[in-house]
Parts: C-alpha cells; sequence; structure tokens
C-alpha cells in the first residue's frame, strides 16, 4: 500500500502476522510422555519430502515501502537502516547483507512477502557440528508467504491474528513457486513418493528415514559429522505438511524397548 510506512506500523501486529506456524509431527506426538503413537498425518496425494535442516529459524519480511525486516522465529531483529541490530542467534550478522543485496521485488499492492530460511552451522544450536566444526554458517529456504490485505489484517486484535496463523491462514508459495525461487538456495528436495508409499508405523517409519536420508545434504564443510535432522514432508501446494525427526522415532523406540 502506497501509505505503508515501517517506521509507523504497529510492529507487534507485523511480527505476529509473519510469525511461523509450528509444523505437526508426521506420527502424533503423545502429550503425556512426547513420545509418537501410531496416528499418523493423512496426506491427499503425492508427498513432497525435503531436509529438515537443524538450525534457527529466520525470517526476511519484504514490505510495501521498499524497506525490510530480519527477525527469528519469535521477534523482528532489524529493520532496513538501523544502525544496530539484535545480536540474537547471529541472524543480522548473517542475514543483513544478503536482504541488502536482494533484486526489487515487484509486490502487489498492500502486500508483503516472508522468506523463511533456516540458519544453521557456526554455533547455531546443540547441532551445529553435524554440519561444520569450523565455525561455517550457512542458510536455506525452506518456505515463502505473501500476505495481501496488509491495511486490514494489520488492524485485527492481537488473538485474531495468532487463531488466522496457527489455523493455516498464512498464504503460502507451492512448491512449483519454491524452485522458481533463484535468490535463496533451497533444502534440499530428496524424493516424491505417493501416500500410500509412507510407513505407517513408527518403527516403519524410522527405517524410511535411515535409508533415504542417511546423511544430511547440507554440510558446510569436510569438518561436519553429517548427522541429519529430518525429514520435513508436505503436499504440493502446502496445504498439508508435517515433520518426522530421527531423535522422535529414536526417543519412542527406545521408550518401547
Amino acid at each position: 500500500m502506497a501509505d505503508f510506512d515501517v517506521r509507523t506500523a504497529d510492529l507487534q501486529a507485523l511480527n505476529s502476522l509473519t510469525k511461523y506456524p509450528s509444523i505437526p509431527t508426521y506420527h502424533e506426538l503423545d502429550p503425556r510422555h512426547g513420545g509418537l503413537t501410531e496416528t499418523v498425518t493423512s496426506f491427499p496425494g503425492p508427498v513432497i519430502a525435503t531436509e529438515k535442516v537443524d538450525g534457527t529459524n529466520s525470517r526476511v519480511i519484504l514490505l510495501p515501502d521498499g524497506s525490510y525486516l530480519l527477525g527469528s522465529r519469535e521477534e523482528l531483529l532489524y529493520a532496513r537502516g538501523d544502525l544496530i541490530g539484535n545480536p540474537a542467534q547471529g541472524i543480522v550478522a548473517a542475514l543483513r547483507d544478503v536482504a541488502e543485496n536482494l533484486p526489487d521485488q515487484q509486490l502487489p499492492p498492500d502486500t508483503l512477502r516472508v522468506y523463511y530460511l533456516e540458519l544453521y552451522g557456526g554455533k547455531i544450536g546443540g547441532q551445529a557440528k553435524q554440519y561444520s566444526s569450523r565455525g561455517t554458517v550457512g542458510w536455506r529456504l525452506f518456505d515463502v508467504a505473501e500476505i495481501g490485505d496488509l491495511r486490514d489484517r494489520l488492524g485485527w486484535p492481537g488473538r485474531q491474528i495468532a487463531a488466522w496463523r496457527d489455523g493455516g491462514g498464512q498464504p503460502w508459495w507451492t512448491e512449483d513457486e519454491l524452485r522458481a525461487v533463484t535468490d535463496f538456495e533451497l533444502a534440499p528436495r530428496l524424493f516424491t513418493v505417493d501416500r500410500a508409499e509412507l510407513p505407517a508405523d513408527v518403527a516403519g517409519m524410522h527405517a524410511f528415514l535411515t535409508e533415504r536420508l542417511p546423511r544430511t545434504l547440507v554440510a558446510l564443510d569436510d569438518s561436519g559429522q553429517g548427522r541429519a535432522e529430518g525429514i520435513v514432508l508436505r503436499s504440493p501446494d502446502r496445504a498439508v505438511i508435517a515433520k518426522a525427526r530421527f531423535q522422535d522415532y529414536e526417543r519412542t523406540l527406545k521408550r518401547r524397548r
């Protein structure tokens, strides 16, 4: 929208509007002990699998006035032109130059776009050494949302924004649209299978993960230990999405034994 100005916008609403929602597990978690049950996510047809990278969720938010914001999963950390940015998790240090060098984006009126990136390696999280033991940092794009009707949505109460977001209201790019992105490398595409080919039992899915992703495909150098976190499963239109992490399956199977 022509009169949008990030300096006067409701940043709390903007932050909530662009937060990344939680992805459910492929096998449902039992809230009593955190183990997996035998109830699985149902997909309507083909399922695309991508590597789930173990780092920190980061946002590059492009705004209608030509500015941008950088954020973690929970908070906004930097606005274009700021002299000082929040150093949390190294997101601003890693992604500020990346955001500055993005080509001009032709956004529809009254619309923002969010690039969701996994920043990993370096000293980010307990699994950074799987990708590099030398402190190398990398990032991979895993989703894009393009949110319209900005003037209206920024005026919603906080509870309404959260309910819309957590209820699947954010408009996600499809797999074809993600593959057309040239500004960022995507999280690795592993395979596409029919829904019937996904194992229905916990033990079978653990074996499936081990066979399909024996090592990470996004090692940053040859010093990494190479263990992958898991796989994200999604329908081509992203209407259905779920994650399958090695640690969830290993913990569940150990508990059962």
